[in-house]
């Protein structure tokens, strides 16, 4: 490691890799909207959260450190279900997909081009949407 690495590295305060992303938390249906709209420029991703399935949070831990180097390429989003379940049966409606937790949605132009869900997230490859 050089010493311009340690300027560049992603690090938490105990020192460890920080492999979160930035998600913009979804919370409206005009949010949904604009989000659905910026996919014609930009692949949307869309991670649906169950706070109370013990899977939902190993899998959206393991996404993060596998999806970190395509951050800025795409843009994520985070819905909580329970917090948001009309929000989330709209997804499931516009983009024509069944109600999963969790699940993951890929958004481009205006269409769900892939979804996935359970421990399938964890291995999903995003680079082919990017």
């Amino acid at each position: 490691m050089g010493l311009f690495d340690l300027f560049n590295s992603k690090k938490d305060s105990l020192g460890k890799e920080d492999n979160r992303l930035k998600w913009s938390h979804i919370h409206s249906i005009e949010q949904l909207n604009t989000l659905t709209d910026d996919s014609t420029g930009k692949p949307q991703v869309i991670f649906k959260h169950s706070t109370s399935c013990g899977i939902s949070s190993m899998v959206l831990r393991s996404f993060e450190k596998q999806q970190v180097h395509i951050e800025g390429s795409v843009d994520f989003h985070f819905l909580n279900i329970q917090q948001n379940r009309a929000l989330s049966n709209e997804i499931a409606n516009r983009f024509g997909i069944r109600h999963e937790s969790p699940q993951l949605l890929v958004i481009r132009n205006k269409t769900a081009v892939f979804n996935t869900s359970h421990s399938s997230i964890s291995y999903a490859s995003l680079e082919q949407y990017v």
